[in-house]
């Protein structure tokens, strides 16, 4: 995946003045914020189709109706006997009830499934991994993703990072990451969960 960097939204742009400030001071072995919450809140999550998103409608015993969608940017889709149906917004399995309901005119009580096969997601479903990752980027969020999760994705650490400085930021607030405990001591302790929307920031040391 290439390397994406968007700062969109308040939140996002607090988040991305905070890095960049960061990274021009260097960092230290520590910094003085507190620990990243090691529970976040059970929620229910869905996740929601967002433009750019690859969707795939399968319909059962109808390979012709079935297929494989790109979401356009004004949030919709054209498929088999669908033609302009709002996607943007909605979940999978609400855009499958919509999608059954439009063509249960022309097939007989149709079984509708849709399966996101390459996720864009809105801004506020998003980890963004920014600084000294092996790959900078922004994800979207999965249920019960944590920072090792993230870190996968975004191919771990550069030689130059200083890890156990990283921050977290969510909602305006900055907790302290022990990234080099976790990637390179297995220390699961640091492999918090994270939440839509989260900033991840990892600096460079000092060399």
């Amino acid at each position: 995946m290439k390397s994406i960097l968007t700062a969109r939204g308040p939140r996002r742009l607090a988040a991305w003045c905070a890095c960049v400030l960061a990274l021009a001071l260097g960092a230290c072995a520590t910094n003085n914020f507190p620990p990243a919450p090691k529970q976040v809140p059970v929620s229910d999550y869905h996740y929601v189709i967002g433009p750019g998103d690859t969707l795939h409608i399968g319909v059962w015993q109808n390979p012709d109706l079935s297929a494989t969608v790109q979401v356009r940017p004004d949030g919709r889709i054209s498929a088999p006997l669908v033609d302009g149906l709002q996607a943007a917004g909605l979940t999978p399995d609400q855009l499958a009830a919509k999608i059954r309901e439009h063509i249960s005119k022309y097939v007989r009580e149709p079984v509708v499934t849709v399966v996101v096969s390459n996720f864009h997601g809105a801004y506020g479903q998003q980890i963004s991994i920014v600084g000294a990752a092996a790959k900078p980027q922004t994800i979207p969020y999965r249920d019960k993703m944590t920072v090792l999760d993230a870190m996968i994705a975004a191919g771990g650490l550069t030689p130059y990072a200083d890890g156990n400085a990283a921050v977290l930021i969510r909602d305006g607030k900055s907790y302290s990451l022990h990234l080099g405990d976790l990637l390179h001591r297995g220390m699961m302790v640091d492999n918090v969960p994270l939440l839509p929307g989260d900033t991840i920031m990892i600096p460079q040391g000092w060399f």
